[in-house]
């Protein structure tokens, strides 16, 4: 029986992570979260139209993308690159905070990966979306 128990407990300790992770909190809220957030959410207004023509996308890994350059005045494509680049940065800074604020920065793909999902969930009708296989749908 003992030889039974050691085995279910060392099962356990192995599986603790896979579970942990499962169960860590994305919500979570620290100064460098709620900073990061805060700067996101600004820059959506100046994004949203960018979405809305299908210039930008929402890709597959959390991150965005420039989806078509073209539906972007010639003027306006450095700036908008620039945007991408900047919620790119913050986007990579928001899961690894998170990962850090639930005390296993190895988390940090997984957190990626969650919220990859939630963006793609949340994009409007309309928006383009890139799917599992790396291309581009719209919503």
């Amino acid at each position: 029986m003992i030889p039974v128990i050691r085995k279910l407990l060392v099962l356990l300790v192995l599986l603790t992570p896979i579970v942990a992770t499962a169960q860590g909190n994305l919500e979570i809220n620290t100064p460098a979260i709620s900073a990061l957030k805060n700067t996101m959410q600004a820059r959506h207004s100046q994004l949203a139209p960018h979405y809305a023509s299908g210039a930008v996308g929402v890709a597959r890994d959390g991150s965005i993308a420039m989806r078509d350059a073209n539906a972007v005045p010639l003027a306006q494509r450095q700036a908008v690159t620039g945007l991408v680049a900047a919620e790119n940065s913050d986007r990579a800074g928001l899961y690894r905070e998170i990962a850090r604020a639930n005390g296993h920065p190895e988390w940090e793909a997984e957190v990626r990966n969650t919220f990859a999902q939630r963006w793609a969930d949340k994009a409007q009708a309309g928006w383009y979306v890139q799917n599992a296989s790396g291309q581009w749908v719209q919503k």
